[in-house]
């Protein structure tokens, strides 16, 4: 993995500084070819996020030279704002990630970020119960409030397509930056898309239900108990919306 700090190649003594820095946010997308899905998107997050939780204004120039400063091509990109004696900008890449096209499975679990607006850095309890739901042989935790009304997924957003319109949960959730990305592309088919109190006794009454995040978007055929439709040639369009999106330059 690479890693730069504040606009320069991270060296060894800056360890210490990435492990301390557990107070801040973060944006992660895929790049492909050097370039990335949104990126107006994930500027914006950082920045409203930054002046939320510091009261800062993010340098956005140094966003960007971070990143184009991991000399990154096909790689997954993480970008982090964190307070390690001061606000800093710590951009780091890894091999990228082609998200398989079967579909997933979900166990839904009574759980709700704190802060959900903003991807903050205290993933420990959405890493643990995506992990339960593996053990127990699904692929991501659904989180739903204490009366069973559906936000996000652990680290995705979750999408109901009617074969008219796109249905996302109306809750407190990260609107993602894929989701943003889709919704644009939606907009430009002529796709509208709403909020609407979903639990999971709803879900198998649409022909498409779907995740979405910086991995790209999927078909979902189960959650809990419960066995839903993928109608494939309505899956295909909302894939082929996102697959539509453009790419940006750094």
């Amino acid at each position: 993995m690479d890693a730069v700090i504040d606009g320069r190649a991270a060296e060894a003594g800056d360890v210490a500084l990435a492990v301390s820095a557990r107070y801040g946010h973060f944006t992660a997308m895929q790049l492909r070819g050097g370039k990335v899905r949104g990126l107006r998107w994930h500027l914006e997050r950082l920045t409203a996020a930054t002046r939320e939780l510091f009261g800062l204004e993010l340098d956005l120039d140094l966003v960007l030279r971070s990143v184009r400063e991991l000399g990154a091509v096909d790689a997954s990109v993480r970008v982090y704002v964190c307070d390690a004696g001061g606000v800093r900008v710590i951009a780091v890449s890894g091999p990228p990630v082609r998200l398989p096209t079967t579909p997933k499975g979900l166990r839904s679990v009574r759980y709700q970020r704190f802060l959900p607006h903003i991807k903050h850095t205290g993933g420990f309890p959405q890493g643990y119960l995506g992990r339960l739901a593996e053990l127990e042989g699904y692929d991501e935790a659904l989180l739903t409030s204490q009366d069973g009304v559906i936000s996000e997924g652990a680290i995705t957003n979750l999408g109901c397509f009617d074969g008219d319109r796109v249905v996302w949960p109306d809750a407190p959730m990260l609107h993602g930056v894929t989701m943003r990305v889709l919704e644009s592309e939606l907009a430009r088919a002529g796709v509208p898309c709403e909020r609407r109190v979903l639990r999971v006794a709803d879900l198998p009454g649409f022909p498409v239900v779907f995740l979405a995040n910086s991995w790209g978007v999927v078909a979902v055929d189960r959650v809990d108990g419960h066995r839903l439709k993928v109608d494939e040639a309505l899956m295909a369009g909302v894939t082929g919306c996102y697959e539509a999106a453009p790419w940006d330059s750094f």
